[in-house]
């Protein structure tokens, strides 16, 4: 459990892995694996306390060994069971269910996401903001 002030920031990796034409498709695993590894310094350097939440999907899920993978540190790593929108639309009912007030932002781009998680009680930013915070 966190505390209420801890900020949730709910990554749809696919879609900020696939944000950036760099060859992801080639190989999706080793493109959420370097994902991951810019992630776990994120919480550092913001400003407000910051759980953060990664939802992998498909051949992506293969980057870690379960959800628990110790290689990336605090992250919590969720691997969606179908579709990672609707794991990420379920990691925010959840958050919310557990604590109505606590501030939480999706990052994707993607509009239908975007309206299923907003009327949840969840902020929405792009990726580009994202990889703004991350090393290059």
């Amino acid at each position: 459990m966190t505390d209420d002030s801890t900020h949730l920031l709910v990554v749809d990796a696919a879609n900020v892995v696939g944000s950036r034409p760099d060859g992801w498709w080639r190989d999706r695993p080793g493109a959420a694996r370097r994902l991951l590894a810019k992630l776990q310094t994120l919480a550092s350097q913001l400003e407000a306390p910051t759980e953060i939440a990664v939802v992998l999907e498909g051949a992506a899920k293969a980057a870690v060994e379960s959800d628990a993978d110790p290689a990336f540190g605090d992250l919590r790593i969720v691997l969606a069971k179908g579709s990672g929108d609707d794991a990420i639309v379920d990691v925010v009912t959840a958050a919310v269910a557990e604590d109505n007030d606590r501030s939480i932002t999706v990052v994707t781009a993607d509009r239908g996401l975007r309206a299923r998680v907003e009327p949840l009680g969840a902020q929405t930013t792009g990726p580009n903001w994202l990889r703004d915070q991350l090393p290059s």
